[in-house]
């Protein structure tokens, strides 16, 4: 998003007509969720990323306590992009899912493997590490409310999704680990990876998955229309 697209923001939102969640660059989370309010939308508001500290000199860093105090009702955490461009590790994962919790914001965790570790077949060991080192610090808090995305690295924004019932499998997966490894009462598992209205409802019809994260489809307004068309009964996490 431009930073002069700030109209086309406001459209996009003006073509959600359905309880969900937009989630927009920081810079644009205070005018948008303005807009929201003036014009009475369903619409909550998370954050792409946190820092792992509340306060302190951290120049350029934006805290879960900022966030929220700005209204933010969810943070994703651990996108796989965070993960390769800004080499973050499960430590510092953990750290920021940690506070997230600790600040009463509910946590949107990505997981998920490379293409090299889905082409020799360790997508389960992959997502296993990461489920456990990620969650270590929460094993002791009162979680309310925690999502994970399923998020294969080899299917983020290049259209190529990964099969259905291939994700149906990992989500069963993630349900088995969440249920031995954590006091989370109350949890979500989700699918991101070039979601589109061509495929959502595939996705969409499988009881293991709880709703999906919509990248670069959840930002053009025809779209959104589309895939409100055959999903309204159905959360959408954009």
């Amino acid at each position: 998003m431009e930073p002069s697209s700030l109209k086309k923001a406001e459209k996009i939102l003006n073509s959600i007509k359905y309880k969900s969640v937009v989630i927009p660059p920081f810079i644009y989370l205070e005018k948008l969720a303005e807009i929201a309010k003036r014009k009475n939308l369903e619409i909550n508001f998370g954050s792409q990323n946190c820092f792992w500290e509340n306060e302190g000199a951290y120049t350029g860093e934006i805290s879960p306590l900022m966030l929220k105090n700005l209204g933010v009702k969810y943070i994703i955490i651990g996108h796989s992009e965070r993960r390769f461009y800004f080499k973050e590790t499960d430590v510092i994962i953990a750290k920021k899912l940690k506070l997230v919790v600790e600040n009463k914001v509910t946590p949107i965790l990505c997981v998920g493997e490379t293409l090299e570790q889905r082409e020799n077949k360790l997508t389960e060991k992959i997502i296993k590490n990461q489920l456990e080192d990620d969650l270590e610090g929460i094993k002791s808090l009162k979680v309310k409310n925690l999502i994970i995305a399923y998020e294969p690295r080899w299917a983020i924004g290049n259209g190529h999704y990964c099969p259905v019932e291939e994700a149906s499998k990992v989500h069963n997966y993630i349900h088995k680990i969440l249920k031995s490894k954590t006091n989370v009462k109350k949890f979500k598992i989700i699918y991101g990876g070039s979601v589109n209205s061509k495929n959502i409802s595939s996705f969409l019809e499988k009881k293991e998955i709880d709703g999906v994260l919509i990248g670069h489809a959840g930002i053009e307004p025809k779209e959104i229309k589309k895939m409100a068309s055959v999903s309204l009964n159905y959360e959408l996490i954009n």
